[in-house]
């Protein structure tokens, strides 16, 4: 109903042309159609419109910014607000949580790596009346500085820290940006690196170096499983010298293997004593 107002020019336009139509019967007929009103009707139906116009429903998630010929006397709102017609002028803020899409921008890395990088930027009014005195058009003056912070910081880091440190520069990004964008009443919640496209060849180089670091891991593993192997061969050579006995049980289980296997070939261990014999007797005959 506080449209009624601003049908008022439409009406007079359709009122001259019905005039410029059926001439001047018209304008007879709607005149004595007034004239028969009431002068407490004329002033009801004016009441009417005058109210009608001066109520305002602002939602919770919106703030209605009040110019009062030209100067702004506040924000208002969540709820029913009054204005005065033809005097008061209502702009209407949303509180709610934005979320900008930055275009992709082409950055040359500290390292001059040529990548390319979008984000996603997450910001709210948090002061209606700065966001449209300070600022022409908010929403677009933010995204202008998302965009050149974007570039100016990822320009100042190298690729390796740009893939594997997002975390430190999202918080980067939404410090600067935050601070920038303070006088205008816009809080910046969070940035967000979305994608980082890289060059076809620097793709196929980070994956050779993938593979060949993967190829290193598995050499050193298998290098370690062979050293802990020979200490553990060695813990038990030592244990069987200790004990000859041990050795002889040793070859009787190896024997007892062999034949379950049904080998034709028999083997028979050589004993050490028989070796230290021999080579007693060795010994003694040099001398």
């Amino acid at each position: 109903m506080g449209r009624l107002v601003e049908l008022i020019p439409f009406i007079i336009f359709a009122i001259a042309f019905l005039g410029a139509v059926f001439g001047a019967d018209i304008f007879k007929f709607l005149g004595g159609v007034i004239m028969g009103l009431s002068p407490l009707v004329v002033l009801t139906i004016l009441g009417v419109i005058f109210l009608f116009s001066a109520v305002k429903v602002v939602p919770e998630y919106e703030r209605a910014v009040i110019f009062r010929l030209g100067r702004v006397i506040g924000a208002k709102g969540p709820g029913l607000i009054i204005v005065i017609p033809f005097i008061d002028q209502v702009v209407k803020v949303s509180l709610r949580t934005v979320t900008l899409d930055v275009p992709t921008q082409d950055i040359i890395t500290k390292d001059n790596v040529s990548v390319q990088v979008d984000a996603v930027v997450y910001f709210r009014v948090i002061e209606p009346v700065n966001a449209i005195v300070e600022v022409e058009d908010y929403l677009y003056a933010t995204s202008q500085i998302a965009q050149t912070t974007l570039r100016s910081v990822c320009g100042e880091a190298e690729l390796d820290e740009l893939l594997s440190k997002r975390e430190k520069i999202n918080v980067k990004l939404q410090e600067i940006i935050d601070r920038q964008t303070d006088p205008w009443g816009v809080k910046v919640v969070a940035v967000e690196l979305k994608k980082i496209d890289l060059p076809e060849d620097l793709r196929k180089a980070i994956a050779r170096q993938a593979e060949a670091e993967r190829e290193r891991r598995a050499k050193i593993i298998s290098a370690e499983a062979e050293y802990q192997a020979s200490q553990k061969l060695l813990e038990a050579a030592r244990v069987l010298s200790q004990e000859p006995i041990a050795i002889q049980l040793r070859y009787l289980e190896t024997m007892h293997t062999i034949g379950l296997n049904n080998s034709k070939t028999i083997v028979f261990p050589f004993p050490f004593e028989f070796a230290q014999f021999l080579n007693t007797r060795s010994k003694k005959e040099e001398t």
